[in-house]
Formats: C-alpha cells, sequence, structure tokens
C-alpha cells in the first residue's frame, strides 16, 4: 500500500508504485518511472515528482497494468521448445501410469475352474485405477493452469506461452481442443485396453496396445511438429489452426499476456497529452483573502513628518464645540500649541476593514481554483484495422440500430458474412474513465479480456464497465479499447 501523497490527480483513489496508469479510471499517468542508482546521485530530484524505487526493465507492472517490456517483438515458438515441453508435461505422468499398470499386469493370475481358464483381474482393476485417476487429476490441473495464464511447468522451462488469437490467455475450451487432438492417438490405446481387460484378451494384449500406443505417440509428435509447415508463417500447428491458438517465446520477445496481447497497450509509444495548463494554488488564493487592504488615508487627516525638523511648527487650530470665535494662542509657546493636535489626531476614529471571519451571517460561494481536467478521447480498434473514435453512446452489430426514443447514437455497422455477432450486438456508453459494455441480448454472447489476461463473459442485458487497454470479444469478431 503506499502513501497518501501517491493518489491519482484525477479521481484520487490510491496508487501502487510504478503503476503506468490509474486502474479506477485509467488515467495515464508520468514521471513516475524509476531512475538507475547512477542518474539518482548525479541528478538532484525534480521538484513535483513523485520518487519510486528502481525496478527492472521489463516484467509485470506493479499497479496491475502492463509493463514497457525490454522486448517489443514476438516471437513465435520453435518446434524443437514446443516438442521440448510436451515431453516435460507428460513423461511424469506417462512414468506413473506405465508402472502402475505393469504392477497390475503382473498380478494377474490364471486358474483353472471346471475345465474354464479364469483371469484374476483384481490387481490390475486396482493398480489401473489408481493410475488413470492420478493421470486424470494432472490433466485437469495442466489444463486449469494453461487455460489461465498460458503457462505448464514444460512451458515455463522452455520459456514459451500459449495465448488465443488475440495474444491472451487461451482459456479452458482451447486448451481442451487442442490436448484432444494430439492425443487422439493415446486414446485410442486407451479404449483398447479397456476392451482388452473386459473382453479378456490378454494373451493379445501385448500385440493389441504395443503398435497402438507407438502410433499415438507418434501422432502426437506428428502433431505438435506440423507447426514447421505453416505456410502463414505464424508456425501454427493443426491443433493450433483447429483451437485458434498461437505459442510464443518469451525469452526472445515480449510475453503477450502480459504485456496487452498482439496489438500491446498504448503506452508503449509515446501519447499526445493535452499540454500541462496553468492551475492557479488555493494557498495564493486564500493569502490574497487574508491579507488587509491597504487603509484610505483622509487628507485632513494629521500625517508623521517624513524627517525631523527644526522649524517651529504653526499651531494647529482645533474647532470648539459651541459656535465661537477661536481663541488666539501666542505663537511664542510652540509646545502647547502642538498638544491640542495631537489630542484632536488621537480622537479621530481609525476605520478599520472587516475580518473576512467577522461575516459569519452569510453563505459565501468560493470560487473555482482549479483548471477544467482535459479528458482523453476513447478510441477502439476493431479487428479488420479500423480505428474509431467514440462519441458517448454507441452501438455495435451487424447492422445496429437503436431503440425507439434513442437519439444521437453512433452506429458502427461490422461486416460478418459467418453471421456470429446479432444485428445489435453491444451497447457502449462512455463514463468513469473508460465504457460502460452491455450485450443486448445476442445470440452468440459477449466477453471482456483485461490488460492482466483475465476474460470474462458478459451477462445479457447487464453494463459492465471496462477500462483502456482491455479487449472486448462478440461474436468471432472483437475490438480493443484505447486512449486517443
Amino acid at each position: 500500500m503506499t502513501d497518501d501523497a501517491e493518489r491519482c490527480p484525477r479521481c484520487q483513489q490510491p496508487l501502487r508504485a510504478g503503476a503506468a496508469f490509474c486502474t479506477s479510471c485509467g488515467t495515464p499517468l508520468s514521471n513516475r518511472s524509476a531512475r538507475n542508482a547512477r542518474n539518482a546521485r548525479e541528478h538532484a530530484q525534480i521538484p513535483g515528482s513523485i520518487p519510486v524505487t528502481p525496478g527492472p526493465a521489463a516484467g509485470h507492472g506493479q499497479g496491475g497494468g502492463p509493463a514497457v517490456p525490454s522486448k517489443l517483438e514476438l516471437v513465435p515458438a520453435t518446434a524443437g521448445k514446443r516438442l521440448a515441453a510436451a515431453v516435460l508435461d507428460w513423461l511424469p505422468p506417462v512414468t506413473v501410469l506405465a508402472i502402475l499398470l505393469a504392477l497390475g499386469f503382473a498380478g494377474i493370475t490364471r486358474t483353472q475352474r471346471g475345465g474354464f481358464i479364469v483371469y484374476d483381474t483384481s490387481s490390475l482393476v486396482l493398480f489401473g485405477g489408481i493410475g488413470a485417476g492420478v493421470t486424470l487429476a494432472y490433466v485437469v490441473v495442466l489444463a486449469i493452469l494453461e487455460g489461465r495464464s498460458g503457462a505448464t511447468p514444460g512451458n515455463r522451462l522452455m520459456g514459451i506461452r500459449s495465448t488465443d488469437a488475440d495474444g491472451y490467455a487461451p482459456g479452458g475450451g482451447a486448451v481442451f481442443l487442442r490436448g484432444l487432438i494430439t492425443g487422439a492417438g493415446v486414446l485410442l490405446a486407451v479404449v483398447a485396453a479397456a476392451a482388452v481387460v473386459v473382453f479378456q484378451w490378454f494373451g493379445m494384449a501385448l500385440l493389441i496396445l504395443g503398435p497402438l500406443l507407438f502410433l499415438g505417440a507418434a501422432w502426437a509428435v506428428l502433431v505438435v511438429l506440423s507447426s514447421t509447415w505453416d505456410r502463414n508463417g505464424k508456425l501454427r500447428g493443426w491443433h493450433d489452426t483447429a483451437a485458434k491458438t498461437l505459442v510464443f517465446d518469451v525469452k526472445a520477445g515480449r510475453n503477450p499476456i502480459t504485456t496487452g496481447g498482439i496489438a500491446g497497450p498504448y503506452s508503449f509509444a509515446p501519447l499526445d497529452l493535452p499540454p500541462v495548463q496553468q492551475v492557479a494554488s488555493p494557498l495564493a488564493a486564500a493569502a490574497a483573502a487574508a491579507a488587509p487592504a491597504p487603509a484610505v488615508l483622509d487628507p485632513n487627516q494629521w500625517q508623521p513628518p517624513a524627517a525631523p525638523v527644526n522649524q517651529v511648527q504653526p499651531p494647529a487650530t482645533v474647532l470648539p464645540s459651541a459656535v465661537q470665535p477661536a481663541e488666539v494662542r501666542p505663537a511664542v509657546q510652540p509646545a502647547a500649541a502642538a498638544q491640542p493636535a495631537r489630542v484632536a489626531v488621537e480622537s479621530s476614529p481609525v476605520r478599520q476593514l472587516p475580518h473576512p471571519d467577522d461575516d459569519h451571517d452569510r453563505t459565501q460561494v468560493r470560487g473555482d481554483t482549479h483548471a477544467p481536467v482535459t479528458v482523453a478521447m476513447l478510441r477502439i480498434r476493431l479487428d479488420d484495422g479500423r480505428d474509431i473514435e467514440l462519441d458517448r453512446t454507441v452501438l455495435i452489430g451487424r447492422n445496429p440500430a437503436g431503440h425507439p426514443g434513442e437519439e444521437s447514437v453512433q452506429l458502427i455497422p461490422v461486416a460478418d458474412p459467418g453471421r456470429s455477432i446479432s444485428k445489435t450486438h453491444l451497447h457502449l456508453l462512455a463514463g468513469n474513465g473508460g465504457v460502460w459494455v452491455t450485450d443486448r441480448n445476442s445470440t452468440n454472447g459477449s466477453a471482456v479480456t483485461t490488460p492482466d489476461g483475465i476474460r470474462t463473459a458478459l451477462a445479457a442485458g447487464e453494463p459492465t464497465h471496462v477500462r483502456p487497454g482491455s479487449t472486448v470479444h462478440f461474436g468471432d469478431r472483437s475490438f480493443y479499447l484505447g486512449q486517443a
């Protein structure tokens, strides 16, 4: 948790150290990059900047948003790394399953009763069930890990990550489909093994299961290596094409899951931010209000001389209260004549300005001492390459049209030959530093993928706030939300 000084200048929400933008309203934050120790010793701190602790040049943004990596290029994973990662992932469960099945087959006994040969397969059922349960649990955990983060133990060791077509976490459905295609031969061998146990073909078990296991392993290797023959240059295998997934080398390039997907966040390039405006300081306004105004001098009021004068001043004339001729005093008494003048000056009231706190009976309206905050315009980049600046209210669909009474609505039609999106699919309302996205009861639904790679399905008819840097999916189409 940060101290009270680190708050968003727009919404006043607490910020985490090193954040590139406010996670509440999406306002970009400047002058927050850390400097190394050499620059910190040579240069003094810039007035008005927020000191941060020096950190690595690349990695996760501490504020929850994507950090600027040192490598901006995307590098597809080679077939060799993908095969090595698959071997590392599947070697432990296959080894455990093979050992348990061997123990089960070794424990099968054969007895002859009434002229029939009876096989006791209780050991095979026991050890085979344990091996199948352990393997199934391992597969489920592995699929969840890869679906949420694109990383498995083998992927981490080889430095690769699995993503969807937009560069975010692939999701459980895509991972399941890829595994089903890759392990189709192994699944066939498992079905054959079950048939051997049910029909008690133990004499032919080796002849049946041996070739099937070999063919299943060869098919899995062929599917993984099929990325070598991808014509699009993306090194996509057959299972990747079916599941619409990609695999990237995060050691040679950047990790798209943590850096804003394939398109990358807008923070990679300098933003055209509005110029800094002069803001009147509230402290200066308060000091000016508290300072007393200069008193207005009466021209008839006595003023002290600028310097002492040696000449004898003429006597000041004091008006009596009654209408009588003034008594003229001799000029030989200058000291006595000066006394009435001093008394007259002291008796005249001195006009003072009222204190601002004395006028407590009236409520005074305080002037706006802050300049208006310039709000960055929001833009969307569709997957067909169009870049559109958003109005306050937007409708997106195959042929969008507003409800009766909806006026001043921006309509964005999206071509969809496959008819995966509805006529009016999404309703967008700008606000709170982002947009409120509502699915208008579409047929195929909608989803939002945050900059962290988390994908969430949208409930029909319920507005969901989407911040800049996120990707909105509707049908088979999508758009990226950013700031102008």
